[in-house]
């Protein structure tokens, strides 16, 4: 038997190839296209660069729509009407930019008050550029309402066209004219969203019968028109619903028909001068003391007073016994349900001064009706 003097060696393995080779390899082959490709998009040779191009051809538009020409009609309509206002402080450094509108021909411009309140002065620039000093005729903080005077000449003072507010619509179209963020004549366009909201403000009283609008509001629209589709005043923009401060789609408006009534007083008298009867309410608490739960306690009566001519009641100490007297409790005005003294201050505003009133009150528990005649407090 044949025997060998060392072990027996197998052939060596080839090693396979590194795979990183092969994806190199796909990668060339793939790119040696998209090189290829790129580059008949960039010589132009697609139809890209072309020396001898021209402008295309404009297509016709055709008329414009039925909606788009009253929108058109409406601004430039208005547009004369709304003013540009800035608030001076003592420096005649301007600290407040708002809108506003002209009133009438003898150039009163009215606006809200938290626009100039505070303000040594005021410029107002119309439509057409021209700028003019203000003097302040007359304002109102629970109104947020104040009139300016300006020495424009009538011919450049176009009045705004008055409507109503007591017959809006939830749904029906509203335009906003003004000079949001100092951006001069602008127009935006919504719907009334929503009437009768209770809007606060600066003042202890809120404002009542607010217009709620998606139109768009920012600032610098504060005492600019709110605008029905023909173009007349039924509103004046006074605020926003936005923690940032720019519009998020919620605008209120002051109603008109309270605008008409307040500027009619502050032109008159320079302020607002309130129907009342001359009575103090008393405070809730202390209401709730002498258990009246529903109504407003008379406390006090302005001697002379329509109250005092009318009869009425007020709450006293009797001097013989020591007891306080509970007054009379007014429960309605002219059959409208009163249930606080907020409620009655309140109902004067439906008012004027010289109107006569059904007076419902309790006294010592039985109901009776006192006629009085308003007379202006304050």
């Amino acid at each position: 038997m044949a025997t060998y003097d060392s072990p027996y060696t197998p052939p060596p393995r080839r090693q396979p190839g590194s795979p990183w080779l092969v994806v190199v390899f796909l990668l060339c082959l793939l790119l040696l296209p998209l090189g290829a490709l790129a580059w008949w998009y960039w010589s132009g040779s697609h139809g890209g660069l072309d020396p001898n191009a021209e402008p295309r051809t404009v297509t016709p538009r055709g008329d414009l729509a039925d909606e788009e020409k009253s929108t058109i009609a409406l601004f430039r309509k208005v547009g004369p009407s709304v003013v540009h206002i800035s608030s001076l402080n003592a420096r005649q450094t301007e600290y407040g930019t708002g809108s506003g509108f002209v009133w009438d021909k003898e150039g009163r411009v009215v606006t809200n008050f938290h626009v100039i309140q505070d303000a040594a002065t005021a410029v107002v620039v119309l439509s057409d550029h021209s700028t003019w000093r203000a003097q302040l005729v007359g304002g109102s903080q629970e109104k947020d309402l104040a009139v300016l005077s300006i020495g424009a000449p009538k011919g450049k003072l176009q009045p705004i066209d008055l409507g109503t507010s007591h017959d809006l619509q939830v749904g029906q179209n509203a335009f906003a004219i003004g000079n949001p963020f100092g951006l001069d004549q602008s127009l935006t366009k919504g719907i009334i969203s929503a009437l009768g909201r209770e809007l606060k403000s600066d003042s202890p009283r809120p404002l009542k019968n607010v217009i709620q609008t998606d139109a768009a509001v920012n600032p610098g629209n504060s005492g600019g028109p709110l605008l029905d589709s023909a173009g007349r005043l039924i509103g004046v923009n006074t605020a926003i619903y936005s923690p940032s401060g720019a519009n998020a789609g919620i605008g209120f408006a002051i109603p008109v028909d309270e605008v008409n009534r307040a500027v009619t007083q502050l032109i008159q008298h320079g302020r607002i001068v309130r129907p009342g009867l001359g009575v103090v309410s008393a405070e809730d608490e202390i209401a709730r003391r002498f258990n009246v739960r529903d109504g407003a306690l008379i406390w006090r009566i302005a001697p002379g007073s329509a109250a005092a001519k009318a009869g009425l009641h007020e709450t006293y100490r009797d001097a013989d016994t020591g007891e306080i007297e509970m007054g009379d409790v007014v429960v309605a005005l002219n059959g409208n349900a009163i249930h606080s003294g907020k409620d009655m201050y309140s109902a004067f505003d439906n008012y004027k001064v010289g109107d006569t009133v059904t007076v419902t009150i309790l006294r010592k528990g039985k109901k009776q009706d006192v006629q009085a005649t308003l007379e202006p407090i304050g």
